[in-house]
Protein backbone atom coordinates (compact mmCIF):
# COMPACT_ATOMS: atom_id res chain seq x y z
CA UNK A 1 0.00 0.00 0.00
CA UNK A 2 2.91 2.33 0.61
CA UNK A 3 3.92 1.80 -3.02
CA UNK A 4 0.41 2.79 -4.13
CA UNK A 5 0.62 6.01 -2.11
CA UNK A 6 4.06 6.78 -3.54
CA UNK A 7 2.84 6.48 -7.13
CA UNK A 8 -0.29 8.51 -6.36
CA UNK A 9 1.76 11.35 -4.94
CA UNK A 10 4.30 11.17 -7.74
CA UNK A 11 1.43 11.68 -10.19
CA UNK A 12 -0.03 14.45 -7.98
CA UNK A 13 -3.37 12.71 -7.51
CA UNK A 14 -5.66 14.21 -4.90
CA UNK A 15 -5.79 12.92 -1.36
CA UNK A 16 -9.32 11.63 -1.89
CA UNK A 17 -8.32 9.76 -5.04
CA UNK A 18 -5.43 8.17 -3.17
CA UNK A 19 -7.72 7.10 -0.33
CA UNK A 20 -10.28 5.66 -2.77
CA UNK A 21 -7.63 3.74 -4.72
CA UNK A 22 -6.13 2.30 -1.55
CA UNK A 23 -9.59 1.21 -0.38
CA UNK A 24 -10.48 -0.62 -3.60
CA UNK A 25 -7.05 -2.19 -3.98
CA UNK A 26 -7.37 -3.53 -0.44
CA UNK A 27 -10.83 -4.92 -1.32
CA UNK A 28 -9.38 -6.49 -4.46
CA UNK A 29 -6.64 -8.25 -2.50
CA UNK A 30 -9.13 -9.54 0.08
CA UNK A 31 -11.44 -10.75 -2.72
CA UNK A 32 -8.63 -12.97 -4.01
CA UNK A 33 -7.78 -14.43 -0.61
CA UNK A 34 -4.94 -12.00 0.16
CA UNK A 35 -2.90 -13.21 -2.81
CA UNK A 36 -0.44 -10.74 -4.25
CA UNK A 37 -1.97 -9.00 -7.31
CA UNK A 38 1.07 -10.00 -9.36
CA UNK A 39 0.27 -13.67 -8.68
CA UNK A 40 -3.42 -13.21 -9.44
CA UNK A 41 -2.65 -11.41 -12.69
CA UNK A 42 -4.89 -9.21 -14.78
CA UNK A 43 -7.33 -12.12 -15.20
CA UNK A 44 -8.52 -11.44 -11.66
CA UNK A 45 -9.92 -8.01 -12.53
CA UNK A 46 -13.06 -9.17 -14.35
CA UNK A 47 -14.35 -11.51 -11.58
CA UNK A 48 -13.86 -8.76 -8.99
CA UNK A 49 -15.63 -6.06 -11.01
CA UNK A 50 -18.47 -8.43 -11.94
CA UNK A 51 -18.83 -9.39 -8.27
CA UNK A 52 -19.35 -5.73 -7.39
CA UNK A 53 -22.02 -5.40 -10.09
CA UNK A 54 -23.96 -8.58 -9.27
CA UNK A 55 -23.44 -9.53 -5.62
CA UNK A 56 -22.84 -6.06 -4.18
CA UNK A 57 -25.14 -4.21 -6.62
CA UNK A 58 -22.98 -1.09 -6.60
CA UNK A 59 -23.74 1.95 -8.73
CA UNK A 60 -22.11 2.58 -12.08
CA UNK A 61 -19.85 5.30 -10.65
CA UNK A 62 -18.71 3.05 -7.79
CA UNK A 63 -17.92 0.21 -10.19
CA UNK A 64 -15.97 2.58 -12.44
CA UNK A 65 -13.98 3.87 -9.47
CA UNK A 66 -13.11 0.32 -8.38
CA UNK A 67 -12.09 -0.62 -11.93
CA UNK A 68 -9.91 2.48 -12.28
CA UNK A 69 -8.24 1.70 -8.96
CA UNK A 70 -7.36 -1.87 -9.98
CA UNK A 71 -6.18 -0.75 -13.43
CA UNK A 72 -4.02 1.87 -11.72
CA UNK A 73 -2.54 -0.87 -9.54
CA UNK A 74 -1.53 -3.05 -12.49
CA UNK A 75 -0.54 -0.41 -15.03
CA UNK A 76 1.08 2.28 -12.88
CA UNK A 77 2.19 0.55 -9.68
CA UNK A 78 3.10 -2.97 -10.84
CA UNK A 79 3.77 -1.83 -14.44
CA UNK A 80 2.04 -4.88 -15.94
CA UNK A 81 0.11 -5.03 -19.20
CA UNK A 82 -3.61 -5.55 -18.65
CA UNK A 83 -4.88 -6.05 -22.18
CA UNK A 84 -8.53 -6.53 -23.09
CA UNK A 85 -10.89 -7.51 -20.27
CA UNK A 86 -13.26 -10.17 -21.61
CA UNK A 87 -16.64 -10.75 -19.98
CA UNK A 88 -16.71 -7.47 -18.09
CA UNK A 89 -20.24 -6.57 -16.95
CA UNK A 90 -20.67 -2.83 -16.62
CA UNK A 91 -23.48 -1.40 -14.53
CA UNK A 92 -25.78 0.80 -16.60
CA UNK A 93 -25.34 4.44 -15.72
CA UNK A 94 -28.70 5.98 -14.89
CA UNK A 95 -29.49 9.51 -15.98
CA UNK A 96 -30.65 11.31 -12.85
CA UNK A 97 -31.46 14.95 -12.27
CA UNK A 98 -29.70 16.65 -9.35
CA UNK A 99 -31.76 17.78 -6.37
CA UNK A 100 -32.29 21.54 -6.44
CA UNK A 101 -33.67 23.86 -3.77
CA UNK A 102 -35.84 26.82 -4.68
CA UNK A 103 -34.66 30.31 -3.76
CA UNK A 104 -37.13 30.39 -0.89
CA UNK A 105 -35.87 27.02 0.40
CA UNK A 106 -32.26 28.23 0.20
CA UNK A 107 -33.22 31.34 2.15
CA UNK A 108 -34.92 29.26 4.85
CA UNK A 109 -32.02 26.81 5.14
CA UNK A 110 -29.43 29.58 5.42
CA UNK A 111 -31.57 31.36 8.03
CA UNK A 112 -31.45 28.16 10.12
CA UNK A 113 -27.64 28.02 10.03
CA UNK A 114 -25.27 30.06 12.17
CA UNK A 115 -21.63 31.06 12.49
CA UNK A 116 -18.92 29.59 10.30
CA UNK A 117 -21.18 26.81 8.95
CA UNK A 118 -23.56 29.44 7.56
CA UNK A 119 -20.69 31.37 5.96
CA UNK A 120 -19.46 28.19 4.27
CA UNK A 121 -22.97 27.38 3.04
CA UNK A 122 -23.39 30.92 1.70
CA UNK A 123 -20.14 30.55 -0.26
CA UNK A 124 -21.23 27.20 -1.67
CA UNK A 125 -24.46 28.71 -2.92
CA UNK A 126 -23.11 32.15 -3.79
CA UNK A 127 -20.03 30.98 -5.72
CA UNK A 128 -20.94 27.45 -6.78
CA UNK A 129 -18.07 25.84 -4.87
CA UNK A 130 -17.68 22.21 -3.93
CA UNK A 131 -17.47 21.74 -0.18
CA UNK A 132 -13.85 20.52 -0.39
CA UNK A 133 -12.90 23.53 -2.51
CA UNK A 134 -14.45 25.85 0.06
CA UNK A 135 -12.82 24.24 3.09
CA UNK A 136 -9.36 24.31 1.46
CA UNK A 137 -9.47 27.99 0.50
CA UNK A 138 -6.43 30.00 1.59
CA UNK A 139 -6.51 33.64 2.66
CA UNK A 140 -4.66 34.63 -0.52
CA UNK A 141 -7.39 33.03 -2.67
CA UNK A 142 -9.95 35.69 -1.67
CA UNK A 143 -9.86 39.03 -3.46
CA UNK A 144 -12.46 41.09 -1.63
CA UNK A 145 -11.80 44.20 -3.68
CA UNK A 146 -12.14 42.51 -7.07
CA UNK A 147 -14.97 40.28 -5.83
CA UNK A 148 -13.36 37.02 -6.97
CA UNK A 149 -12.41 33.66 -5.49
CA UNK A 150 -9.56 31.60 -6.93
CA UNK A 151 -10.01 27.85 -6.56
CA UNK A 152 -6.67 26.05 -6.62
CA UNK A 153 -6.31 22.42 -7.71
CA UNK A 154 -10.04 21.75 -7.90
CA UNK A 155 -11.53 18.57 -9.27
CA UNK A 156 -9.23 17.23 -11.97
CA UNK A 157 -6.36 19.37 -10.63
CA UNK A 158 -7.67 22.48 -12.40
CA UNK A 159 -7.57 26.09 -11.18
CA UNK A 160 -10.47 28.42 -11.86
CA UNK A 161 -11.98 31.72 -10.75
CA UNK A 162 -15.48 32.20 -9.42
CA UNK A 163 -17.43 35.21 -8.24
CA UNK A 164 -17.48 36.38 -4.64
CA UNK A 165 -20.95 37.56 -3.53
CA UNK A 166 -20.87 41.22 -2.55
CA UNK A 167 -23.22 40.53 0.36
CA UNK A 168 -20.48 38.41 1.96
CA UNK A 169 -17.62 40.93 1.68
CA UNK A 170 -18.19 42.54 5.08
CA UNK A 171 -18.78 39.17 6.78
CA UNK A 172 -15.60 37.77 5.24
CA UNK A 173 -13.61 40.84 6.32
CA UNK A 174 -14.65 40.27 9.92
CA UNK A 175 -13.99 36.54 9.60
CA UNK A 176 -10.49 37.13 8.21
CA UNK A 177 -9.71 39.50 11.08
CA UNK A 178 -10.49 36.65 13.49
CA UNK A 179 -8.29 34.29 11.44
CA UNK A 180 -5.45 36.84 11.55
CA UNK A 181 -5.79 37.12 15.35
CA UNK A 182 -5.72 33.32 15.68
CA UNK A 183 -2.62 33.21 13.49
CA UNK A 184 -0.86 35.82 15.66
CA UNK A 185 -1.58 33.75 18.76
CA UNK A 186 -0.19 30.66 17.02
CA UNK A 187 2.98 32.54 16.06
CA UNK A 188 3.42 33.70 19.65
CA UNK A 189 3.32 30.04 20.73
CA UNK A 190 5.96 29.07 18.18
CA UNK A 191 3.38 27.58 15.81
CA UNK A 192 1.53 29.24 12.91
CA UNK A 193 2.44 26.62 10.31
CA UNK A 194 0.07 25.71 7.47
CA UNK A 195 0.60 22.68 5.21
CA UNK A 196 1.82 23.62 1.72
CA UNK A 197 1.17 21.64 -1.46
CA UNK A 198 3.86 19.71 -3.31
CA UNK A 199 7.39 21.02 -2.64
CA UNK A 200 6.51 24.68 -2.07
CA UNK A 201 7.82 24.55 1.47
CA UNK A 202 11.34 23.93 0.19
CA UNK A 203 11.02 26.65 -2.43
CA UNK A 204 9.37 29.20 -0.12
CA UNK A 205 10.37 28.19 3.45
CA UNK A 206 8.74 31.24 5.06
CA UNK A 207 5.40 30.86 3.28
CA UNK A 208 4.16 28.17 5.66
CA UNK A 209 3.98 30.72 8.52
CA UNK A 210 2.56 33.60 6.46
CA UNK A 211 -1.05 34.69 6.85
CA UNK A 212 -1.62 34.41 3.09
CA UNK A 213 -1.21 30.63 3.17
CA UNK A 214 -3.44 30.03 6.20
CA UNK A 215 -6.77 28.35 5.60
CA UNK A 216 -9.84 30.59 5.53
CA UNK A 217 -11.63 27.95 7.61
CA UNK A 218 -8.92 26.54 9.90
CA UNK A 219 -9.35 23.64 12.28
CA UNK A 220 -9.75 24.36 15.98
CA UNK A 221 -6.68 22.36 16.94
CA UNK A 222 -3.19 21.90 15.55
CA UNK A 223 -1.92 18.48 14.57
CA UNK A 224 1.69 17.29 14.25
CA UNK A 225 3.13 17.03 10.74
CA UNK A 226 3.99 13.37 9.93
CA UNK A 227 7.32 14.41 8.37
CA UNK A 228 8.59 17.22 10.61
CA UNK A 229 6.60 16.73 13.82
CA UNK A 230 5.79 20.44 14.14
CA UNK A 231 2.22 21.54 14.75
CA UNK A 232 0.19 22.32 11.63
CA UNK A 233 -3.21 24.00 11.55
CA UNK A 234 -5.17 22.21 8.84
CA UNK A 235 -8.55 23.22 7.47
CA UNK A 236 -11.77 22.45 9.32
CA UNK A 237 -13.62 19.21 8.69
CA UNK A 238 -16.26 19.05 5.97
CA UNK A 239 -18.45 16.86 8.18
CA UNK A 240 -19.23 19.76 10.52
CA UNK A 241 -20.78 21.77 7.67
CA UNK A 242 -22.64 18.75 6.36
CA UNK A 243 -24.11 18.03 9.80
CA UNK A 244 -25.16 21.68 10.25
CA UNK A 245 -26.82 21.66 6.82
CA UNK A 246 -28.79 18.49 7.64
CA UNK A 247 -30.01 20.05 10.88
CA UNK A 248 -31.00 23.22 9.03
CA UNK A 249 -33.00 21.20 6.50
CA UNK A 250 -34.96 19.58 9.30
CA UNK A 251 -35.52 22.90 11.07
CA UNK A 252 -36.72 24.52 7.83
CA UNK A 253 -39.06 21.53 7.29
CA UNK A 254 -37.67 20.81 3.83
CA UNK A 255 -38.15 17.15 2.96
CA UNK A 256 -36.01 16.92 -0.16
CA UNK A 257 -33.15 14.41 -0.24
CA UNK A 258 -30.59 17.22 -0.23
CA UNK A 259 -26.99 17.47 0.90
CA UNK A 260 -24.67 20.43 1.23
CA UNK A 261 -23.62 19.79 -2.41
CA UNK A 262 -27.22 20.65 -3.39
CA UNK A 263 -26.30 24.32 -2.86
CA UNK A 264 -23.89 24.07 -5.81
CA UNK A 265 -26.63 22.55 -7.98
CA UNK A 266 -28.99 25.33 -6.89
CA UNK A 267 -26.37 27.97 -7.75
CA UNK A 268 -26.16 26.74 -11.36
CA UNK A 269 -29.91 26.24 -11.79
CA UNK A 270 -30.83 29.66 -10.44
CA UNK A 271 -28.22 31.40 -12.60
CA UNK A 272 -29.60 29.62 -15.65
CA UNK A 273 -33.17 30.59 -14.75
CA UNK A 274 -32.04 34.24 -14.56
CA UNK A 275 -30.69 34.05 -18.11
CA UNK A 276 -26.96 33.53 -17.46
CA UNK A 277 -25.14 32.04 -20.44
CA UNK A 278 -24.52 28.29 -20.13
CA UNK A 279 -20.86 28.75 -21.09
CA UNK A 280 -20.37 31.21 -18.21
CA UNK A 281 -21.93 28.73 -15.79
CA UNK A 282 -19.59 26.02 -17.11
CA UNK A 283 -16.56 28.20 -16.36
CA UNK A 284 -17.81 29.12 -12.89
CA UNK A 285 -18.46 25.47 -12.01
CA UNK A 286 -15.19 24.25 -13.52
CA UNK A 287 -16.78 21.61 -15.74
CA UNK A 288 -14.47 20.22 -18.40
CA UNK A 289 -17.30 19.18 -20.69
CA UNK A 290 -20.28 21.39 -21.54
CA UNK A 291 -22.50 18.29 -21.49
CA UNK A 292 -22.02 18.10 -17.73
CA UNK A 293 -23.36 21.63 -17.35
CA UNK A 294 -26.22 21.01 -19.78
CA UNK A 295 -28.00 18.85 -17.18
CA UNK A 296 -29.05 22.06 -15.46
CA UNK A 297 -31.06 23.05 -18.52
CA UNK A 298 -33.28 20.04 -17.84
CA UNK A 299 -33.52 20.96 -14.17
CA UNK A 300 -34.45 24.53 -15.11
CA UNK A 301 -37.19 23.30 -17.40
CA UNK A 302 -38.50 21.08 -14.61
CA UNK A 303 -38.73 23.88 -12.05
CA UNK A 304 -40.15 26.60 -14.27
CA UNK A 305 -43.66 27.76 -13.42
CA UNK A 306 -45.45 25.89 -16.14
CA UNK A 307 -49.24 26.01 -15.88
CA UNK A 308 -50.81 22.56 -15.68
CA UNK A 309 -53.67 21.88 -18.11
CA UNK A 310 -55.79 20.96 -15.06
CA UNK A 311 -55.41 24.53 -13.81
CA UNK A 312 -56.79 25.83 -17.08
CA UNK A 313 -60.12 24.05 -16.70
Amino acid sequence: MDQVSTVCRRRHLSRRTEEAYRFWIRRYILFHGKQHPREVGASGITPFVNYLATARQVSASTQSQALNAVLFLYRDVLELEVGHLDGLRRVQRLSRLPVVLTTDEVRRVLASMHGTSRLVAELLYGAGLRVTECMTLRVKDLDLQAGTITIRAGKGGKDRTSLLPQTLVQTLQQHLLRIAALHRRDLARGLGYAPLPCALERKYPNATRSLAWQYVFPSRVTRPCPQTGRGLRWHASESSVQAAFKSALAEAQIHKHASVHTLRHSFATHLLAEGTDIRTIQLLLGHRNLKTTMIYTHVDQAVRKTVSPLDRL
